[in-house]
């Protein structure tokens, strides 16, 4: 577990550290020659865009209007990494849960297995019993029929 938040301290720091040393040009740089990602966001309207907006909600029937950001590389990399290191942590956690699960299950039926070699053993020892009686009293006839 540790070492997913380094992970995620690690690209935190990258992008903070990124973010507060770069210039305006770098970001010009950025915004220009990275080839960017289109993502589209359906809560972000830009600001002067009222006539366009009045015609395409005429036109498609909507009361807000898309638009479509640009997301560099560097951005969608970021976003991609830390989606597989959180799809991997869900996947642990539900491979633990179906490990507790399977535990589980061995356990009880370790314990109906027991409960049956229980019941087995103790319907044996009945039968013991029970032949022990008839056994005695075969020979006790046996010996009361050599006496008379």
């Amino acid at each position: 577990m540790a070492r997913h938040w380094r992970l995620l301290n690690a690209v935190r720091r990258l992008l903070v550290r990124s973010s507060c040393t770069s210039s305006a040009a770098d970001l010009d740089a950025i915004k220009h020659n990275v080839a960017a990602t289109t993502i589209y966001n359906p809560m972000v309207v830009e600001e002067g865009e009222d006539h366009r907006r009045s015609s395409d909600a005429a036109k498609y029937g909507s009361g807000a209007v898309a638009v479509y950001e640009q997301v560099s590389d560097r951005e969608q990399s970021a976003a991609t990494t830390i989606q597989a290191y959180f799809r991997g942590h869900l996947a642990r956690r539900a491979f633990r849960a179906l490990k507790s699960l399977v535990r589980l299950q061995a356990m009880v039926r370790g314990a109906s297995v027991r409960r049956q070699a229980r019941v087995a053993v103790h319907c044996m020892q009945a039968l013991v019993r029970l032949q022990v009686r008839v056994r005695a009293r075969q020979l006790s006839r046996s010996r009361d029929f050599d006496r008379s």
